[in-house]
């Protein structure tokens, strides 16, 4: 057994189908400069045909990852339209006399090696693009290297050094068991398109397994833990059996709980929304009878394209949410980039570490164009349906009387033009800095309300970078500064009236459930895949057992004992008692993508 990272959940048993590693393996060869222009012209020529093929794919592809995900395609349109890859590639083939597919080749290693070198995952990931699309105008210029395919007669379990989304593409679904890849990140687009299929993914196990993985191979990978078995024994295999049958079965069940209030035993109601990115998440939600939309990561907009959205385009997609959740809450995040989030077309300054840089508000707040254009757009939608406005990485009260400046101004060239929009349409904002934390009792009085991103709180509270492996078991969630910080937050929204609710991975983590029934929060937002599992443990709790255990959270010295408090309420409170599934860690869901 090895540990890599659960980037898709689920469990997968079967053989492996192993893709062998594809390397470029041609002669190195010069042509004549009488040659030059015919090669330019297969350039262009492999060029066009490779576009061809990428809109093809798009839209063949639609139907299954839905509008928004298929604009991974359009960053690789992008890619064979870039100059700075293109002039690299002339620059080759008219300096050195090389023909079109090697200076193709060398541009690909080039820029590959470039990004392969930044201390950054998001760039790193993006190097796997330009090899997809440098592999695809290769094969139109050489007229060779085609793919190696998996069985369509059988199901498979698919393992690869590394996977590029044009690969995704030819993958059956119905036959797809899993995937297991030696390198890839979470946010990379290949792990994306496997949460849309609903595949169960583990990638990061390069330099793990004691002997290379065969085609033939038994498997099992278990999504959620980030574990893979390579033919285990038969105890293991029925081990595994079992569990995902248990699991099937548990899924039928908690299906059945998406149309029940989400209130505890003894009557406590707590709504719980999700965290969307898309038309595709939203009907997942609602189907699994979400109290809303806490958390809109309008980013996702913005991502995988050539140019920054259109107020038009963004308003049709605001106002389409808004109708479908009939009335119910949408609350809409405005443009959070930077960081770990970057956008091709938008030029940031070069940082030593961005997540304490120039991003989210800060971005906005300078280039207030987009930033109108977008509230622009939220505005006519908050026409259609019951829409919030909410700021991130707010951490001073003059940035969010600048940010509300630039919204009035919006207001009134709406006014003027006699456009229709909500007036009175709410705004909070994100408290994820210390900084929020500490002011938010003046925060409080000029926000309608607040929405704790836990993901980037406890990261700044505890200065750990959760996507750096070196440090990544420092990022604790339950440690007692980040409890601290919670209940200070809570308390002084409670004193000036503010609405508080609570996002991220620790508000789809059942064991802190008992942490917001004794703060008295009364909604969280998570990821769709969570909402039926704290649904589950939420109806099985009481309020009168939940709301007398905060004494003892607070006096705990260490997140373990913090944990041993949980489980203790977990064991003996009433959820024990109670029918259904006990919450345990193994119920935890992870986000289809970054939450708050």
């Amino acid at each position: 057994m090895v540990r890599g990272i659960g980037a898709s959940s689920g469990i997968a048993m079967g053989r492996a189908f192993v893709i062998p590693t594809w390397e470029w393996d041609f002669p190195d060869k010069l042509i004549d400069v009488a040659d030059l222009a015919y090669e330019f012209e297969r350039l262009y020529d492999g060029i066009r045909h490779s576009k061809d093929e990428i809109e093809q794919i798009k839209q063949e592809f639609v139907s299954v990852l839905g509008e928004e995900q298929t604009q991974i395609f359009d960053a690789h349109l992008a890619i064979l339209e870039d100059p700075v890859f293109m002039n690299e590639v002339q620059g080759i083939m008219q300096r050195q006399y090389k023909a079109a597919e090697v200076a193709v080749k060398e541009t690909i290693e080039k820029f590959v090696n470039m990004f392969d070198l930044l201390d950054d995952g998001y760039m790193k990931e993006r190097a796997l693009d330009i090899k997809d699309v440098g592999n695809r105008l290769l094969k139109h210029l050489l007229g060779a290297l085609e793919e190696t395919l998996p069985p369509k007669d059988e199901p498979y379990v698919l393992v690869a050094k590394e996977l590029i989304p044009s690969q995704m593409v030819h993958l059956d679904v119905n036959q797809t068991l899993g995937l297991v890849t030696m390198m890839g990140g979470k946010t990379s687009h290949v792990a994306i398109m496997a949460r849309a299929m609903g595949v169960p993914y583990v990638l990061g196990v390069e330099g793990k397994l004691s002997t290379p993985i065969q085609t033939g191979d038994y498997l099992i990978i278990d999504g959620d833990e980030g574990l893979v078995f390579v033919n285990p024994p038969e105890q293991e295999i029925e081990r595994y059996r079992q569990r995902r049958e248990t699991w099937k079965a548990q899924q039928e069940l908690l299906l059945q709980l998406a149309d029940i209030p989400s209130q505890t035993e003894d009557g406590m109601t707590m709504n719980l929304a999700a965290n969307i990115s898309s038309i595709k998440e939203l009907e997942q939600a609602i189907a699994k009878g979400t109290s809303g939309v806490g958390l809109f990561r309008t980013e996702f907009l913005y991502m995988n394209r050539t140019s920054f959205p259109e107020e038009e385009e963004q308003f049709v997609v605001y106002r389409e949410v808004a109708e479908r959740l009939n009335g119910k809450p949408l609350v809409i995040r405005t443009l959070d980039i930077g960081g770990d989030k970057h956008l091709d077309y938008l030029e940031l300054p070069e940082e030593e570490n961005p997540s304490l840089g120039y991003r989210a508000i800060r971005i906005m707040l300078d280039r207030t164009d987009l930033f109108k254009t977008q509230l622009r757009a939220i505005l006519r939608a908050s026409h259609y349906g019951n829409i919030k406005i909410m700021y991130p990485m707010i951490s001073s009260l003059d940035e969010l009387r600048r940010a509300n400046d630039v919204l009035n101004e919006v207001k009134a060239e709406l006014a003027e033009a006699n456009v229709a929009f909500r007036a009175d349409v709410p705004v909070g904002i994100m408290i994820e800095l210390p900084a929020a934390v500490m002011i938010s009792d003046l925060l409080a009085k000029e926000v309608d309300f607040f929405s704790i991103g836990t993901n980037d709180l406890v990261q700044y509270v505890l200065a750990v970078d959760r996507m750096n492996e070196q440090v990544a078991h420092l990022y604790d969630p339950f440690h007692p500064a980040v409890l601290r910080m919670l209940k200070i937050t809570v308390d002084n929204a409670k004193r000036f009236g503010t609405h508080i609710s609570v996002c991220g991975e620790m508000a789809g983590d059942v064991r802190a459930l008992p942490i917001w029934i004794a703060l008295g929060i009364t909604e969280l937002s998570m990821s769709v895949s969570s909402i039926l599992h704290v649904k589950n443990s939420l109806i099985q709790s009481r309020q009168s057992e939940a709301s007398t255990i905060w004494q003892e959270l607070a006096a705990c010295p260490s997140s373990t004992a913090v944990l041993q408090v949980l489980g203790r309420y977990w064991e003996t409170g009433i959820a024990a008692a109670s029918k259904g599934p006990k919450p345990s860690e193994s119920d935890n869901s992870r986000p289809a993508s970054g939450c708050c």
